[in-house]
């Protein structure tokens, strides 16, 4: 059976229905991954002139169609245009720290800032989209890694101790920011995109990275516009997050998310987010990415085929995929074992 994309399976799947056949998800795939599995050398083109970025999407957009996708996954970070941004990445403390660095920063241009960078790369990735698709994702980066990249980690904590004010102040401002963006964004691609998604990392293996009434007090609340002016528009909100984030979990769902992705079996299994929230919202993923980095590929096959079946007859919306991303040292040879095992399951491939 020839694979024809379909956009409308993953809508159904993050509005927490089951889709005709099984779709496969990634929140990330590096680009220099892409190049190790075709051959093919375009990583570079993305920070060229418009010619380049032609061809960047191009390669990009027929990696997700030839694996067999039905969503390209996009987005244009905020973090990206930040000035004295890094703090994220663990490069240098945030350009703000004290409340004169509050005021000082420069909140009004960042939009501006923001749209010099993205409007060239979505009209490029519109260029590119194969028939059958669409776009998935949209403005990257959620509340509370915004606020590392602009105070750091450790030193928010030392922040929200000793000036609370600032601390809030500075959430309400991002929160602002976020809005401000996604605003312009849904009516301009709304054509391009059908799922929109924010990938904000708060938990780590045993908690989340900052307490949860911190998360419910500063970062649930920044949310919610957001989320409303998504569904406004039309769309289903698909949330990114890794780590043990249990404790704030129905928080989120209250929040308005339609769709949860990211997981780690050493957290727990996927079936237990299946069990705790597959009656109220989609879930996509679980196949851990240490499963495609270690195990022999016919084992990888083995096992998707044998998760992918469970996961699906257990959850309405479901997608198969890694549990995080697909990072440039994952083996080429354990991913395609997972894309041929989501094809085997879809009666799109004999078992070899």
């Amino acid at each position: 059976m020839t694979f024809q994309p379909d956009y409308q399976r993953m809508v159904d799947v993050v509005n927490n229905r089951r889709p005709a056949q099984l779709p496969i998800y990634e929140h990330i795939i590096n680009p220099g991954f892409m190049e190790q599995a075709t051959g093919t050398e375009f990583a570079a083109l993305a920070g060229g002139d418009d010619a380049d970025l032609a061809h960047y999407f191009e390669h990009t957009c027929a990696f997700f169609h030839d694996q067999t996708y039905d969503t390209v996954s996009y987005e244009v970070c905020i973090t990206e245009i930040l000035p004295g941004g890094g703090a994220l990445l663990g490069e240098h403390p945030g350009p703000i720290q004290t409340r004169a660095d509050f005021e000082r920063y420069p909140w009004d241009e960042l939009p501006a800032l923001f749209w010099a960078v993205a409007e060239r790369r979505f009209a490029a990735l519109g260029e590119a989209m194969p028939l059958g698709m669409k776009a998935l994702g949209g403005v990257g980066n959620g509340v509370f890694e915004i606020s590392e990249d602009l105070v750091g980690y450790e030193h928010l904590a030392y922040m929200s101790l000793d000036d609370p004010d600032l601390y809030a102040d500075l959430y309400r401002k991002i929160g602002d920011l976020m809005v401000t963006i996604w605003r312009e964004f849904l009516p301009r691609y709304r054509d391009l995109y059908v799922i929109c998604r924010i990938g904000d990392d708060l938990g780590y293996k045993v908690s989340t990275l900052i307490a949860p009434r911190e998360i419910r007090k500063h970062i649930v609340p920044q949310y919610v516009p957001v989320i409303r002016l998504i569904h406004e528009a039309g769309f289903p909100f698909l949330w990114h997050s890794c780590g043990n984030i249990f404790s704030i979990m129905d928080d989120m769902i209250a929040a308005g998310v339609n769709a949860k992705h990211s997981n780690e079996d050493v957290i727990a299994p996927f079936g237990t987010w299946i069990e705790r929230y597959g009656d109220r919202i989609g879930l996509l993923g679980g196949v851990d990415v240490d499963v495609l980095c270690r195990e022999d590929p016919d084992v990888v096959f083995d096992r998707v085929v044998e998760m992918g079946r469970r996961f699906r007859g257990m959850a309405q919306g479901y997608a198969l995929g890694s549990g995080n991303s697909i990072p440039d040292y994952v083996p080429v040879e354990g991913y395609m074992a997972m894309i041929r095992a989501a094809r085997y399951l879809r009666g799109e491939e004999q078992r070899s």
